[in-house]
């Protein structure tokens, strides 16, 4: 009898560490909000519409290919690609799946796959905010075999209100309904907050090399690194065997330029266009065009010429930027 309470006992244990190991949904959103709230203001892709697939793909990172892979959205090898592989049973027995170095990776990599394949260039006509008919069009471009994917979709996003996420100022909106939920006396104070929660998409660069203590990382099919303290063009160009005066040209700087710690410094030439299916940027905080030409991975020349503006312009909030 003892035994046999033991091995009860024993058991309830074992369940109850797998019960607190399983992520919730709202865990999930929590844990990877920023991230599609960052590639929403980048691509146009709706923050809704990524954590929806993401909740939905990978059970709100549960599942076992998740788990072992960091592949958070079903995304299967094809030809074209070149990284890590896994096999898993899917519409097949082993069928060839993605599998990354962190979910981060796995995130930009899912904004990449629909901002590059053709067969998604219809959903960019639709509004960041308008997740039904992008819902829609994921399904009917055949990003999934189920008949009801973009149902399920749908049902997420309201049954989360995910779609606050796609709002201005998301975060802090999706935040402060859940609050609301939650404790009414707290959903007041955050409303009075004066805080202004700001993306830093610093935050979720994913490297794909590194060279002599530096991370490499890729935008618009282009490299670059992250200036550390106390790095000049000089150095840099030394330790990327690049003429400080060919990367002051490639970074669109005036000889004398100096560098500040976390400036971004591309290591070739940037394109002259976005070679993805983004058409343009609207500005959630004001900049410059320097600052977007070196965050989209564009020639400073080529982005001024395209909006018929000025190289050293300021840019107020709301401004929408051409970006091909």
């Amino acid at each position: 009898m003892k035994k046999g309470l033991i091995i009860l006992s024993l058991l309830f244990v074992a369940v109850s560490a797998m019960a607190k190991e399983r992520q919730t949904r709202e865990e999930y959103v929590e844990r990877y909000k920023a991230i599609a709230i960052a590639h929403m203001e980048r691509y146009g892709i709706p923050a809704s519409i990524t954590m929806a697939q993401g909740i939905l793909e990978s059970d709100s990172g549960n599942s076992h290919l998740s788990r072992t892979s960091n592949n958070h959205f079903g995304i299967k090898c094809k030809k074209s690609w070149k990284g890590d592989k896994v096999y898993h049973d899917d519409d097949a027995k082993g069928e060839c799946f993605r599998a990354y170095p962190s979910v981060e990776a796995s995130y930009q990599d899912h904004a990449d796959f629909l901002d590059q394949s053709p067969r998604y260039d219809s959903l960019f006509a639709y509004p960041s905010d308008d997740y039904r008919r992008w819902a829609r069009g994921l399904k009917a471009a055949g990003y999934a075999t189920a008949p009801d994917y973009a149902e399920r979709l749908v049902k997420i996003i309201e049954s989360m209100k995910l779609y606050l996420l796609d709002k201005e100022n998301g975060s802090k909106i999706y935040s402060a309904a859940k609050s609301a939920t939650e404790n009414t006396e707290k959903w007041w104070e955050s409303n009075t907050a004066t805080s202004d929660e700001q993306i830093n998409p610093n935050a979720f660069r994913v490297t794909v090399n590194a060279h002599n203590g530096y991370g490499v990382y890729r935008t618009n099919h282009t490299f670059y690194i992250v200036a550390k303290e106390g790095d000049t063009y000089e150095s840099l160009g030394a330790i990327f065997d690049i003429s400080p005066k060919m990367l002051r040209k490639i970074n669109d700087v005036a000889k004398g330029a100096t560098l500040s710690k976390g400036a971004i410094v591309y290591i070739e030439p940037k394109k002259s266009h976005w070679q993805g299916n983004m058409m343009q940027h609207k500005l959630v905080r004001e900049s410059t065009l320097y600052d977007l030409s070196q965050s989209y991975g564009i020639k400073l020349k080529s982005l001024a010429k395209m909006n018929k503006l000025s190289v050293d312009e300021k840019l107020k909030k709301g401004y929408i930027i051409r970006l091909k």
